[in-house]
């Protein structure tokens, strides 16, 4: 006979979904030149069209952007964090 186990059903608010996997999940997303500012304000003005590579904390904080796919999976190594993409 197999046993049947119910789970309890709660309520989580996004912040606190998203603040479970922050210091140790990050994920990675790609953007264009003309949307950077948007997350990376400091950054400096670039040509339009570029392809950019960012790599976000599990809650959205904006961590380190570059232009090769390569450098943010290296930086999350070099921090320890896991990568996930977002499509």
């Amino acid at each position: 006979m197999r046993e049947t186990y119910e789970t309890e059903k709660r309520d989580i608010s996004p912040q606190t979904l998203a603040s479970l996997g922050t210091g140790h999940v990050a994920y990675v997303r790609t953007f264009l030149s003309e949307e950077v500012n948007e997350l990376f304000p400091q950054a400096p003005s670039m040509e339009p069209g570029q392809r950019l590579w960012a790599l976000l904390s599990a809650d959205g904080t904006p961590i380190v952007l570059a232009d090769t796919p390569q450098a943010i999976l290296a930086n999350a190594a070099e921090n320890n964090l896991t990568t996930v993409s977002v499509h």
